[in-house]
């Protein structure tokens, strides 16, 4: 269903999904039985009525070939979106069996499609680079934390240049005096020994992070939250912790002397501490392969990662949206394809995070794939970047022939000639993206994208050893 005519598999469809539970319940709508007056047409739509088992029928409605992405209607009250009924219709239009004909959509769904296409229109017409992004307005994970108790991220705000700037030094000024309160708080911690802080509780991290919540840096709350769960952890979390204690400190000295650092340096500490930022970047036309999309949840906030990698230039960006507590982000893209966009990056180290911008065409299939480089120089790539960013968890890197082996109650991904190889995360040896890794594989080199650090190798997509569609494994 693209301006190709080809129709999405049912792994992309799949990836679209807001959760595990979705992507299940999905698998149970995939099938002709709960389905009445289903139809497609060429240019983009997919429609029908399911049964339902609550207040039902519903009518679903899905748009795939719009240019301002994928989206979908249905009368069900679910808060997900996608629903699994959207899900559920689109797998059984993946099937390509005749189950959902072609033909003329019903007034109900035409009306939903023309309307949606003329609203996007129109405001398109209107965008302007206060409101263009389309990372759902939030310009960081501990920036969107913290925006309900900082007011001068408000737009209509901060069209007084002299007010944002004095907005700006008081900001600075309240999150200086909170990292100098950090450095001695953490200077308490190490001198009274860390076998103290078993007896201390996760209460003191949490009472430290609001500290840093009140001082306007949830960045830093963000990471005191994350020291509180490393400790007694596991085995050797007293090395863990110190680790991350170490990081931390080098983090409140680098916004202590952020006017020594240079300038990506310093843009960087910005972000870090939880400033929020702007694209400021040039624009770049480029089709973007859609390399890989996966969610992280907490009690506050959904954060959406969607990796892209532009198929003319080589850079790879990464777009992130959020949603509130228990609602999925509504940027959705399908892996496997690619869109015809502009991204705009922002400023710190690496420039990797962009913006999504103008859309040129709906996402449509691509034989590219990213180019891809040895585990070695995966672990070569990651330390370089660390020069940039000391606290990046992680790298994008697309690995070369590489077939994954178990390494006694792990795995790890091996080069061809199993000279080097790369350890798996441990989380990731817990999902069923493993095994849907090592199927795909079957003992034969394949090439996998996936995040770098220094706690391993996590893959995100996979693509066979000879022609075929990109797997997700998220």
């Amino acid at each position: 269903m693209t301006q190709q005519g080809v129709r999405w598999t049912a792994d992309q469809v799949l990836a679209l999904a807001p959760d595990a539970a979705s992507r299940e319940a999905a698998g149970r709508l995939a099938t002709a039985g709960p389905w009445s007056e289903v139809g497609s047409t060429d240019g983009g739509t997919v429609w029908g009525v399911c049964r339902g088992g609550g207040g039902g029928p519903y009518r679903t409605v899905v748009d795939v070939a719009d240019a301002s992405g994928p989206a979908c209607t249905c009368g069900c009250p679910s808060l997900r979106y996608p629903c699994k009924h959207a899900l559920g219709l689109l797998l059984l239009w993946t099937g390509g069996d005749g189950a959902v004909p072609e033909g003329e959509p019903p007034a109900w769904a035409e009306r939903w499609v023309s309307g949606r296409r003329e609203d996007a229109e129109a405001a398109a017409g209107t965008e302007t680079a206060e409101t263009g992004a389309v990372e759902t307005g939030a310009a960081g994970a501990e920036t969107a934390a913290g925006a309900a108790g900082d007011p001068s991220g408000s737009v209509s705000r901060t069209r007084d240049p002299v007010a944002a700037r004095r907005r700006a030094e008081r900001r600075a000024e309240r999150i200086t005096a909170g990292a100098t309160e950090l450095e001695q708080r953490l200077a308490d911690l190490l001198r009274g020994g860390l076998a103290e802080v078993e007896q201390t509780g996760y209460a003191w991290w949490e009472e430290t992070a609001a500290r840093m919540v009140d001082a306007q840096a949830p960045g830093l709350a963000s990471r005191v939250r994350e020291l509180g769960s490393t400790a007694s952890s596991g085995p050797d979390w007293p090395v863990r912790l110190l680790e991350e204690c170490a990081l931390l400190h080098l983090l409140d000295q680098g916004w202590l002397r952020r006017d020594r650092l240079p300038q990506d340096l310093a843009a960087t500490v910005r972000t870090r501490v939880g400033l929020p930022a702007t694209a400021d970047g040039p624009a770049v036309r480029d089709q973007w392969l859609i390399l890989a999309q996966y969610d992280s949840v907490d009690a506050r906030l959904t954060t959406r990662r969607v990796w892209l990698y532009g198929t003319e230039t080589g850079r790879t960006a990464l777009l992130l949206s959020y949603g509130a507590a228990g609602r999925a982000p509504e940027l959705t893209l399908p892996v496997g394809l690619s869109l015809d966009a502009e991204l705009s990056t922002y400023p710190g180290g690496g420039r990797r995070r962009a913006a999504l911008g103008k859309r040129f065409a709906p996402p449509a299939p691509v034989e590219i794939r990213p180019k891809g480089v040895t585990p070695s120089q995966a672990l070569a790539r990651y330390g370089r970047a660390l020069r940039d960013d000391p606290w990046l968890e992680s790298v994008p890197v697309t690995l070369e022939q590489v077939v994954p082996v178990p390494d006694g109650d792990s795995w790890q991904l091996a080069d061809a000639s199993g000279e080097t190889a790369l350890p798996l995360t441990p989380a990731f040896g817990n999902r069923a993206g493993l095994w849907r890794l090592v199927a795909l594989s079957g003992g034969v080199p394949v090439q996998v994208f996936g995040e770098c650090g220094h706690r391993g190798f996590t893959p995100l997509t996979a693509w066979p050893a000879g022609p075929g569609q990109a797997v997700s494994l998220t």
